[in-house]
C-alpha cells in the first residue's frame, strides 16, 4: 500500500470519528437540562425479565415483549450517559411491564478517548460477562452504573481497571462467575469483535453515525422527542 493511500485512509478514519463525536456532543449539550423521566423508579427489577447475548447485541426484556428497540452506545460516550439519565428509568419500567425489550449494541470508537486506551472495549466485555450469567436484574443495575454514576469522563486522566469493574459488577449483584469473568477480561476480545460489527450495522441502517442512536422497526428514533418511549410502547 502506498504512503499516499495510507494517509488518505487515516484521514478518512479521523473524519468518521469526528462525525461520531460531533453528533454525540450535539445531543449531550442539548440534553443536559432535560428532566429525568419516571424519576425514582430505578433499574429493571422484575425477576421475569431475561438477559442474553443476542448475536452482537445484548437483549434485556421479557420473551414476549410487545416492542423491541435497538440502542447503540459507547460506555464512555457522555451523550449515552445523558440518554440513560433522562430515559433509563422509563425504559426500565416498560421492560418490567413487558411492553418493551432493549437490544444494546455496544461500540468502542471512544477507546482512544479513554485514559487506558481500551476502556470502551473492556467495559463492553464486562457487560457481556454479566449478560452471559443470565441475571437480568444484575445486568440492568451494572449497565446503569457504568453509564451513570460510574461512567468515566471522556479524555480524563483515569478510568476503571478490571478489578474496579469487577467490584462494580459485584455491587450490582452479579454472580461470582460473572465477577471473575469481568476481572480477567474474558469477554474483551469478543466485545471488540461485536463492536466492529455493531458499528458497521449502524452505518448501514442509520443516516447518522453517532451515539446514542436508537432504532425501532428499522428507523431512527428521535430521542429529542420526550415521548418516544411512550409512543413505542402504546
Amino acid at each position: 500500500m502506498s504512503s499516499t493511500t495510507t494517509y488518505a485512509l487515516g484521514a478518512l478514519a479521523v473524519v468518521i470519528i469526528g462525525v461520531i463525536v460531533f453528533a454525540a456532543y450535539r445531543w449531550s449539550s442539548g440534553g443536559e437540562d432535560a428532566v429525568t423521566r419516571n424519576d425514582g423508579y430505578g433499574s429493571v427489577r422484575d425477576a421475569a425479565v431475561q438477559v442474553a447475548i443476542d448475536g452482537n447485541a445484548i437483549r434485556l426484556g421479557k420473551p414476549d415483549a410487545r416492542a423491541t428497540v435497538d440502542i447503540y452506545e459507547d460506555p464512555i460516550c457522555p451523550a449515552c450517559g445523558v440518554l440513560e439519565r433522562v430515559y433509563g428509568q422509563e425504559i426500565a419500567q416498560r421492560v418490567d411491564e413487558g411492553a418493551l425489550a432493549v437490544r444494546y449494541h455496544l461500540v468502542n470508537f471512544l477507546d482512544s478517548r479513554s485514559a487506558s486506551g481500551d476502556y470502551s472495549s473492556r467495559a463492553a466485555g464486562a457487560l457481556r460477562c454479566v449478560a452471559e450469567s443470565g441475571e437480568a436484574v444484575a445486568y440492568a443495575r451494572f449497565h446503569d452504573a457504568l453509564f451513570l454514576a460510574e461512567q468515566p469522563e471522556e479524555s480524563a486522566d483515569s478510568d476503571h481497571t478490571a478489578d474496579e469493574l469487577a467490584a462494580i459488577a459485584r455491587e450490582a449483584g452479579a454472580p461470582g462467575t460473572a465477577v471473575q469473568c469481568v476481572a480477567t477480561g474474558a469477554q474483551t476480545e469478543a466485545a471488540r469483535t461485536a463492536a466492529a460489527a455493531n458499528l458497521e450495522a449502524l452505518r448501514a441502517i442509520s443516516d447518522k453515525v453517532g451515539t446514542p442512536t436508537v432504532i425501532a422497526d428499522g428507523n431512527d428514533v428521535d430521542v429529542n422527542n420526550a415521548e418516544w418511549v411512550v409512543e413505542l410502547t402504546r
